[in-house]
């Protein structure tokens, strides 16, 4: 359902999240080592996120990106919704054009279900809510 691109910026906001507390900047190499992604990948998204507004950036040697205090409580859709859009939520899952209510595929009443419970999932968790397992051990971002 997610693309690759919009699984690593997901990761690299709960990495560079898990730093904000110190206030310091990280640099796009840091968080590709830390996640396990190309460094061009992760550059490209955290700077889509850093357009929208949902992670802050700043140029120069001392540059990098960071997360402030009220960006952690944005939802988790917002990180989707900037990466692979609004739409995902609307696609079909055997990825058919014409797929609806009247017209569906053989899975379109369940996938639809499951969709919706990954898209409330989105609404509700906050990076945050993420940030918090990562930093106390409980969950990790690698393998």
């Amino acid at each position: 359902m997610l693309s690759q691109t919009c699984k690593i910026a997901i990761k690299a906001v709960i990495y560079l999240s898990s730093k904000s507390n110190n206030g310091i900047k990280i640099s796009t190499k840091e968080i590709a080592e830390q996640i396990n992604a190309s460094e061009h990948t992760v550059g490209k998204a955290l700077q889509t996120l850093s357009r929208a507004e949902i992670i802050n950036s700043t140029k120069g040697p001392a540059g990098g990106f960071f997360i402030n205090e009220q960006q952690l409580y944005q939802p988790i859709i917002l990180i989707v919704e900037t990466i692979d859009g609004k739409q995902i939520f609307k696609e079909c899952g055997l990825g058919l054009n014409k797929c609806s209510e009247s017209r569906p595929c053989p899975i379109h009443n369940e996938y639809k279900v499951a969709r919706e419970l990954i898209e409330n999932l989105f609404k509700t968790k906050k990076i945050k809510d993420l940030c918090d397992p990562v930093t106390n051990g409980l969950a990790y971002l690698i393998d």
